[in-house]
């Protein structure tokens, strides 16, 4: 059965461990990035698709179909909508960086904020959660109708993670 997986899945794929004399076999559901350390697990893709699980705000959900809906029809979004200042401020005000300077790790982190944010029973926290997500949103339509020239570093993907999040919760 190992080597089964070997060749399915890769050396990588499977670590066996000897634990009181039992061998016991842990496979790795994640794939990481290049750039992460063995023990970084919320760098990766699928913890994008993992958040998307469980409860996640209406909110949330309206977003991600609004940028499904438009990606399905027109492959990519054709308007280019560039963040304001004031957008910029609501950002900085929660020590988000831009979009396009975002790692994975980051972006992740901040999808787990705004998912607890936007169930907050605090309103203000509630609103300023509903409208970063359509930020997010706006920054990541600005990205794929720019066809991704402004990201500058492959460690900045983090509009990947997004991206996953939204195909995940979305019901197109």
């Amino acid at each position: 059965m190992i080597i089964l997986f070997k060749i399915l899945y890769g050396d990588g794929a499977i670590n066996t461990t000897a634990e009181n004399n039992t061998n016991k076999l842990f496979i790795e559901s994640t794939s990481l990035s290049s750039l992460a350390g063995n023990d970084d697990r919320f760098s990766s893709l699928s913890t994008s698709a993992m958040l998307a699980r469980g409860v996640v705000p209406d909110s949330h959900r309206r977003v991600a179909d609004n940028y499904m809906v438009i990606k399905r029809i027109y492959g990519e979004p054709v308007v280019q909508t560039r963040i304001t200042n004031k957008d910029k401020t609501l950002l900085a005000k929660y020590d988000f960086s831009p979009l396009e300077y975002s790692t994975i790790k980051q972006v992740n982190e901040e999808l787990s904020f705004l998912k607890r944010w936007s169930m907050s029973l605090e309103e203000n926290l509630k609103k300023d959660a509903d409208e970063l997500i359509q930020i997010r949103a706006k920054e990541l339509k600005f990205l794929a109708a720019s066809r991704y020239v402004n990201i500058t570093s492959e460690i900045y993907q983090g509009y990947k993670a997004l991206e996953r999040y939204f195909e995940e919760i979305s019901k197109y």
